[in-house]
C-alpha cells in the first residue's frame, strides 16, 4: 500500500473515532475539541509544516475554545 493510501485510511479511521467520542461531551469540551483543531491547522499552515507550530496552534486554539462560553 502506497503512502497516500496508508494516509487516507488513517484518516478515516480517526474522523470516525472523532466522530462517535464526541457524543456525549459538554459544550465546553466541544468547544475545546474545535479550538484545537482550527489552531492546529492554522499553525501548520502559518509555519510551513513545523510540528512546533502545528502544537503550539493546536494548544491557544485549544484554551480559547475552552473558554468560549456558549449559551
Amino acid at each position: 500500500m502506497n503512502t497516500v493510501k496508508s494516509s487516507l485510511a488513517v484518516m478515516l479511521v480517526v474522523a470516525s473515532v472523532t466522530v462517535t467520542g464526541c457524543a456525549d461531551m459538554t459544550a465546553r469540551q466541544k468547544n475545546t475539541a474545535v479550538g484545537a483543531a482550527v489552531g492546529g491547522v492554522a499553525g501548520s499552515a502559518m509555519t510551513n509544516g513545523s510540528t512546533t507550530g502545528t502544537l503550539g496552534g493546536a494548544a491557544i486554539g485549544g484554551y480559547i475554545g475552552n473558554q468560549t462560553k456558549r449559551h
